[in-house]
């Protein structure tokens, strides 16, 4: 069995805690559902990209993301709260569109139909 290495599950803890912080601090009602798909961060753990999807709301999708980016510090301070690291990363949200890319990939397979 492959041990983790540390960066790997240091990216988990962050994704989990996140999620958890954003449902509990960020009441912005218009934000739409917002699902964390991923962290990468930095090798030295200084900087952590974190990869949101954005279903619904009212904002939109480029709106949310600055609204997610003007709030990092704030969650930053809350993740630093709840992390054992000796450093809190740099939070940097950015739009995954593999969800919807998946979806519309789908939608046209689907609409191909088999010719008899």
């Amino acid at each position: 069995m492959k041990e983790f290495k540390r960066s790997q599950r240091v990216n988990v803890l962050i994704q989990r805690e996140l999620a958890d912080i954003i449902r509990r601090e960020v009441t912005v009602s218009n934000l739409g559902m917002l699902t964390i798909s991923g962290v990468d961060i930095s090798p030295d753990f200084k900087f952590a990209r974190i990869y949101v999807t954005v279903l619904g709301g009212s904002l939109g999708v480029k709106k949310a993301m600055e609204h997610l980016n003007e709030l990092a510090g704030m969650l930053r301070y809350h993740l630093s709260q709840r992390l054992s690291t000796r450093t809190t990363p740099r939070l940097q949200f950015l739009h995954d569109s593999s969800v919807e890319y998946g979806s519309r990939l789908s939608a046209l397979i689907d609409s191909v139909t088999p010719h008899d």
